[in-house]
Parts: C-alpha cells; sequence; structure tokens
C-alpha cells in the first residue's frame, strides 16, 4: 500500500532532525558532534514531505481514523534521514576485476592507467555498449544502493572521453533521474583522463573539453556540476583552472577531484573557483586545511577508493577538529570503489577515520547533502523537507549503526513520500 500520508509510529528515535527555524544547510567543527535524536518519536509524510513529527505524547492521529493513511509500527526501531551519496561514477558498462589482480600483484593505479586500463578501459567497454544496457546495468545499480538507505545520489560522466559518449552517458542519466524514486543530480566530468590518442597534446584534449563538449552539455541543460580530476598524472591545476573558468561562463557550479595521488593543488584551486566541494583529499596538509577554512568548498572524503587501493587514509579527524565540515562518499565505480554500500562508509568513517558515530551520520547525510546542492530540502528530518528517510531493523542504540559493519540495517526505505523497499 502506498499513501499519500504515511504514520511512522512509536519510533524509538528520529535520527538528524532539525527543529523549526534550524535547518541547517551543512554542519563543521565541532557541530558535527551535535546530533539531535527525538526518543519515543512519531513522523508524518504528507505529499512527498515531511509534514510532522514530535512525541509520541503529542501524536494526535488516530491509526484506527486515519483514512487513507497508512501507518507503520517502528517499535524499537530508528528512522533516519536518507543518505547522500554527492559523489559517484555509477553509470559504466562491464566490470575491472583483472586490474583488482594487478593491484593484488603490487601494480598501482597510476600504473594501471599507464598501460592503458583503468578509467581508459571503462571508456572503451562503454563506447561499446548501447545507452539501453548502460540504463538497465544503472538502474541494478541504484536498486541496490537503495536497499542499503541511499536517497539521494550525483552521478558523473567521465568514461566517455569524447564528445559523443560523454554526451551518451549523460543522456543515461537524465533517462534514471525521470524513471528512478532517487534524487539524482549530474555531473560532467570530461576531464576524467587524457585518451591515448591524446598522449603529448594533452592541451588539445582540454580545448576539445572546453570548446566542444563544455557548450553542448550546458546548451541542453544536461548537467548540474562540472568536474576535473586534478591530481597527479591526470590534469594540471593550469588545465583545471581553463575548465572551470570556461565551465563558470556556462553557468555550472564547479566540483574537483583533487590530492588522491599527490599534493596537486587541487584543493587550492577548488577554493579560488568556490568549487562545491572537493572531493578525495588523501592528501590534505595544514595549507590546504588553512585554505578551506573559511571557504564555502564541502571537503569530501571517498573511503572505499582509499580502502579498496590502499591509499593513506585522508585526516579527517584534523580537519574537524581544525573547524572544517567534512562529507563522506562512496565513489561507487568499476575500478577504485566497486561499491555504493553507503552502511560501509559510515562504519569506515568511524573506524579508519576516527570520527564519532554522531560526526559519521552528519558526514553522510546533512552534509553530503550540501555537496550535491540540496541541503535545504535533503539530509536531515525537518518540517517541509523531502520524504527522503529509512527505517533501521530492530536495534539497541545509534552507535550500534556503525559498530555491526558486516549486515544491513535498513529494513523500509521511503523515497518521496513512497515506501519503495
Amino acid at each position: 500500500m502506498n499513501s499519500s500520508r504515511i504514520l511512522i509510529r512509536n519510533v524509538k528515535g528520529l535520527v538528524g532532525v532539525e527543529m523549526p527555524g534550524k535547518n541547517r544547510e551543512k554542519v563543521s567543527g565541532k557541530e558535527m558532534r551535535d546530533l539531535d535524536v527525538l526518543e519515543q518519536a512519531f513522523l508524518l509524510i504528507a505529499d512527498g514531505e515531511i509534514a510532522d513529527f514530535g512525541s509520541m505524547d503529542d501524536c494526535l492521529f488516530n491509526p484506527d481514523t486515519g483514512g487513507d493513511m497508512q501507518v507503520i509500527d517502528a517499535a524499537g526501531k530508528y528512522v533516519f534521514p536518507c543518505w547522500c551519496d554527492s559523489h559517484t561514477h555509477l553509470v559504466y558498462a562491464g566490470s575491472r576485476e583483472k586490474e583488482f589482480v594487478d593491484k593484488i600483484y603490487g601494480l598501482s593505479y597510476e600504473e594501471i592507467f599507464q598501460r592503458g586500463g583503468g578509467i581508459l578501459n571503462s571508456a572503451r567497454l562503454l563506447h561499446d555498449t548501447s545507452e539501453d544496457e548502460l540504463c538497465q546495468q544503472a538502474q541494478a545499480r541504484l536498486d541496490e544502493i537503495i536497499s542499503f538507505g541511499t536517497g539521494a545520489v550525483e552521478i558523473k560522466s567521465g568514461y566517455g572521453l569524447n564528445t559523443a559518449d560523454e554526451l551518451k552517458m549523460l543522456r543515461v542519466i537524465q533517462r534514471l533521474k525521470e524513471t528512478s524514486p532517487l534524487t539524482i543530480r549530474a555531473t560532467f566530468l570530461g576531464a576524467h583522463a587524457v585518451p591515448l590518442e591524446y598522449r603529448g597534446r594533452q592541451t588539445e584534449y582540454v580545448d576539445l573539453v572546453i570548446n566542444e563538449m563544455l557548450p553542448m552539455v550546458s546548451g541542453e541543460g544536461m548537467a548540474d556540476f562540472v568536474d576535473v580530476f586534478c591530481d597527479k598524472g591526470f590534469f594540471t591545476v593550469e588545465d583545471t583552472e581553463r575548465i572551470l573558468t570556461a565551465a563558470s561562463r556556462c553557468g555550472l557550479v564547479p566540483k574537483i577531484h583533487a590530492n588522491e595521488m599527490d599534493y596537486s593543488g587541487g584543493i587550492q584551486v577548488a577554493v579560488k573557483h568556490k568549487a562545491l566541494s572537493a572531493d578525495h583529499l588523501e592528501y590534505t596538509g595544514d595549507a590546504e586545511i588553512q585554505a578551506l577554512l573559511g571557504s564555502s568548498v564541502m571537503p569530501t572524503i571517498l573511503p572505499g577508493a582509499a580502502f579498496f587501493l590502499g591509499l593513506p587514509w585522508a585526516p579527517a579527524r584534523k580537519m574537524i577538529d581544525a573547524g572544517l565540515p567534512v562529507a563522506m562518499a562512496s565513489d561507487y565505480n568499476p575500478g577504485s570503489s566497486p561499491s555504493g554500500n553507503m552502511q560501509f562508509i559510515l562504519s569506515t568513517a568511524c573506524i579508519r577515520y576516527k570520527l564519532l558515530p554522531s560526526e559519521a551520520i552528519h558526514a553522510t547525510t546533512l552534509n553530503t547533502a550540501y555537496a550535491m546542492g540540496i541541503s535545504h530540502t535533503h539530509g536531515s528530518i525537518a518540517i517541509g523537507k523531502r520524504a527522503n528517510i529509512f527505517i533501521t531493523k530492530p536495534m539497541p542504540s545509534i552507535e550500534f549503526f556503525p559498530y555491526s559493519f558486516g549486515t544491513n540495517k535498513v529494513e523500509t526505505v521511503v523515497l518521496g513520500g513512497r515506501v519503495v523497499r
């Protein structure tokens, strides 16, 4: 049964509530420790939005006279805002487990790329796969991440590396937007890697991105954001500045892959160009933290990639202690993070990055919503926000969620006010 109204009763704890008038767009520094949880609560959903919530003592709705109201009893269970996964590449063809074995033999991500693997391998596979097949594969991945509690996701292009195939990817993302209950944002990432045919002529490829791809992408309204892989072995600070300057003229909001492989200057470029987020950040020192302080850039860490590639763990604890906000996303992609399980990201945030559970929940909900430009409608439980929530299985405490890292704790998922799982 799917009703226009849903009443969730006897909730053990409503997690991440924002009282009227509070409604923060992000949380930073010490604020990340403060996670409001309303115990023994109810939540009312109407017309796709959160209409009311409060203590069960104040619940005036009688389930026996609710008419078309769907009533869910959540005794012993928690209600969370859905995860917002602000960095994925989940439109791709096939898989890259052969490179997984290469990594076991000791080849680095950069070495695999230089041999024509990595992103270039995915580009070849994508070129040979139809839009319908790409949609079908991506939809299966979307269904999977919904089952883990994700309600909003950003999806990047970047496995095209030529105009036709980049547009092909963006068309697929547009089709997913139209058919999926998830909130989806699209990012144009033509500058993900330099194609083999442009080796030694990188400036010419950047020219192609600026002069041909960007005008077509923006002219057809195919992307919400633009991204550049500004890092060692990929695109330089100068390349990145050129692309972001051109993108701003097209009205595209910047996001940046930065400092995954080395200190690249990408974080400073993100600040200079007022990027919405700077992502990866394994190589972040005092100068980078200082640059981020006072900026509007959301530092976004991708634990799945660091785990899978054996990279250094980004200094999340130091960043938060310095007063920065931190977001954590999955980086779901076939080569360096083949999982979109945000429950694993939450657990890794606590286990390896030493975030408190309250900090980790903010990092995967409200702060990732900010990194997608949707924190006014997503990422917390507040009246008027989109009803993207999940109900857990019975749990003893909030801390149990990241602690029990090997099981799916989600029982019911509501997206846009509709029970989808």
